[in-house]
């Protein structure tokens, strides 16, 4: 479902509450990120690399809706400008546990820079590194195309993360181009119960800050990363990965945070079309919206979210995991009791779905595959109608994923 249609649903009997964030102005992806390569937080790309250096540019994938066209482009230009040949720049695709990305996908995201794209495969890895955190010691592994580059860049779009407060800098690089050992480490249920782990939060955040050790490790040199709303591109910033997320979160939390005083029967989240391909991403709204600063919801109430889920639970492995998790268990309450103890990378997401699925059913509507949908503990209904009982007070998010509900 198109986000717009659900600022004007209707829904007969039901007294509805449209809650939309400020949205902030949209500006020009390419002119935001050249103006932010000229003014970086650090020295400029050009002070940092040499004519006869190999370069990595680490890239997002499809389930981000960061313009890296325009901001490999901008990457490109600049990497020209200090001398450095084409033929000795490698962009990596961050995948993380998700799918490889197609020939066709990879030359609409990266257009005329497609030649000089691969994608990222977590089982061929290399260890550059270790992070302390806590009593622990974590293996930082990276692809071997990133680890043998004398730089590494990326681009990145900084967007409210359950876990890391908000996406974008070191992670790219370090969940994206990395292995199981990090992702293991830091989407496991004894960090993801940390009280500083939450949506919008990067201080005191030690999620974040193991992301943000693991870029020191790795040597990310240059970020240039974007941040966005419903008006679109809100702004870009660049140079060193921890200063670049921090100044993009504010921005970001200045449009995108709503007060919610009320409680609400039900509320209808939206997600954009990346996040609506399969449940693994969709399913986000949901627990960014029980599992947030403000859960707008009464007991017993329920998420309904509109996707279509063309590719069903998702077709990478950390999907895959997720799904025989969900399908595998008997009910929230025990699947979450179960996974306490641990589980393999990718499955995360079925414990923090276990989470909120414990307090309030979640519906999906208008799925090409209702029996995954149903498969995996939430309810399959054809519209948002059949998902909502008359009387009920609605509130809708348009979009879940660009909205901060907040005290």
């Amino acid at each position: 479902m198109n986000l717009g249609n659900l600022s004007n649903l209707s829904l007969p009997d039901c007294d509805v509450t449209v809650l939309e964030p400020p949205g902030g102005s949209a500006i020009d992806p390419r002119e935001a990120a050249e103006e932010a390569v000229e003014t970086p937080h650090g020295p400029l790309l050009s002070e940092i690399v040499s004519p006869d250096e190999t370069v990595a540019i680490v890239v997002t994938d499809v389930t981000r809706a960061t313009p890296d066209d325009i901001l490999l482009d901008v990457l490109l230009s600049e990497l020209k400008e200090a001398g450095v040949p084409r033929n000795q720049i490698t962009v990596v695709i961050g995948l993380g546990l998700h799918r490889p990305m197609s020939d066709e996908e990879i030359a609409d995201a990266l257009g005329e820079h497609a030649d000089l794209a691969e994608n990222h495969d977590a089982d061929s890895v290399v260890e550059v590194g270790r992070v302390e955190s806590g009593d622990d010691e974590i293996p930082i592994e990276l692809n071997p195309t990133v680890a043998d580059a004398d730089r590494v860049l990326s681009t990145g779009m900084v967007e409210p993360h359950q876990y890391a407060g908000f996406s974008g800098g070191a992670k790219t690089v370090a969940i994206g181009a990395g292995g199981e050992s990090l992702i293991r480490y830091t989407h496991g249920p004894e960090m993801l119960a940390h009280d500083g782990v939450r949506l919008g939060r990067i201080e005191d955040n030690p999620f974040r800050e193991t992301l943000n050790s693991a870029g020191d490790v790795i040597g990310v040199d240059f970020c240039l990363n974007v941040t966005h709303g419903p008006s679109g591109i809100l702004g870009a910033s660049a140079g060193h990965h921890r200063d670049v997320v921090f100044n993009l979160a504010e921005t970001a939390k200045e449009v995108l945070s709503v007060q919610v005083e009320e409680q609400f029967d039900a509320v209808v989240a939206g997600v954009p079309d990346t996040k609506a391909t399969n449940l693994y991403q969709a399913s986000r709204a949901a627990t960014y919206v029980v599992l947030g600063d403000r859960n707008p919801l009464r007991s017993g109430g329920r998420v309904v979210v509109p996707a279509e889920l063309p590719e069903g639970a998702g077709e990478g492995r950390g999907e895959r995991r997720f799904y025989d998790r969900l399908a595998d268990a008997e009910d929230a309450g025990s699947l979450y009791e179960a996974m306490r103890a641990g589980y393999e990378p990718g499955a995360q997401r079925a414990f923090v779905v276990a989470r909120a699925l414990r307090d309030h059913d979640v519906y999906v509507t208008g799925s090409e595959h209702p029996e995954i949908v149903e498969d995996c503990l939430m309810y399959a209904r054809e519209s948002i109608l059949d998902a909502v009982e008359p009387g009920s007070e609605v509130l809708v998010v348009p979009n879940a994923l660009e909205t901060l509900l907040v005290e």
